[in-house]
């Protein structure tokens, strides 16, 4: 169990709430009927095999696909709400290509990320040249641990910082719910380690994270609780030691129960292609019409 796990307050107010949340894409069910929560300060994960859904269902939350059920942020329906609504609300989310801007700073790159959306804001901002208050992309980044990075360039810094740098993105701008979706892909143990600590103080201040990644010593050794998606539907929750220990979760990516080596008269060949076995560390592909679940312009 984590450390965040047990520190955990009992009567955490609940600030993402979905109902029945569910996405088809013609005749096929991307989700289905998928009811998930995350309280202030914890931090939960998303977790399951590729085409499983999580991606839909980020974009689902958040409001880039289309979708039925309810989507509530502290008790306020949000799920009729525009993406930018959503944003304002307070819940933020990254992308699996979460790419920075190279010729700007880190403290330009989160600027941009709460520039005012429509045209009136637009032509304001040529008019009156405005910028966000420097104390709140300060304060973004000191969550991530930056906050001596603001004047340098992304390329200046490591993998590990340039991925919180995208986190402090979202984070920017009075964010309540942060949904990340592959935010450690790419790193190392080590840098993957630290990343984790960021999270855990991020959540400490409050925010509640829903994290999506194939890094399963990041997901256990971070995460309060866990939900895991299969075909689109849940099909196991609760901490992670009891997932771990889940019938259906062992069933749905371990397959069957190991060989004993002392049957084995000859080395068994290994399959053609991407190992199927444990968990797949593949980044997911979520189930759209071509394979991938489509984007709606907000």
């Amino acid at each position: 169990m984590s450390e965040s796990t047990l520190d955990k307050p009992a009567t955490a107010t609940t600030l993402l709430e979905t109902g029945g949340l569910s996405v088809r894409y013609g005749g096929v069910s991307a989700n289905s009927d998928i009811d998930i929560s995350v309280a202030a300060g914890e931090i939960v994960g998303l977790i399951g095999p590729n085409g499983a859904g999580k991606t839909t269902f980020v974009d689902a939350v958040t409001g880039f696909t289309k979708a039925t059920g309810t989507v509530s942020l502290r008790g306020e329906r949000l799920d009729k709400a525009s993406p930018h609504r959503r944003r304002r609300a307070g819940m933020a989310r990254t992308w699996q290509a979460g790419e920075l801007f190279t010729d700007l700073t880190v403290a330009q790159n989160l600027a941009v990320a709460v520039q005012p959306v429509g045209l009136r804001a637009m032509l304001a901002d040529v008019v009156n040249g405005s910028r966000p208050p420097a104390d709140v992309i300060s304060s973004a980044l000191e969550l991530v641990g930056l906050a001596d990075a603001a004047d340098q360039l992304p390329g200046e810094l490591t993998l590990g910082q340039q991925k919180l740098v995208g986190v402090a993105r979202a984070l920017v701008g009075g964010t309540q719910l942060v949904l990340l979706d592959e935010p450690a892909a790419g790193l190392d143990t080590h840098e993957s380690r630290d990343f984790g600590i960021e999270l855990r103080r991020i959540a400490a201040t409050g925010i509640g994270i829903l994290l999506i990644d194939h890094d399963m010593s990041l997901v256990l050794d971070v995460c309060d609780r866990l939900y895991v998606l299969d075909f689109g539907r849940v099909i196991a929750s609760g901490p992670p030691a009891a997932i771990q220990d889940d019938p259906a979760v062992i069933s749905a990516y371990l397959g069957s129960p190991e060989v004993d080596p002392d049957a084995v008269v000859d080395p068994p060949v290994p399959p053609a292609g991407p190992s199927g076995g444990g968990i797949d560390t593949e980044r997911p592909s979520d189930i759209g019409p071509t394979g991938h679940a489509p984007k709606e312009t907000p």
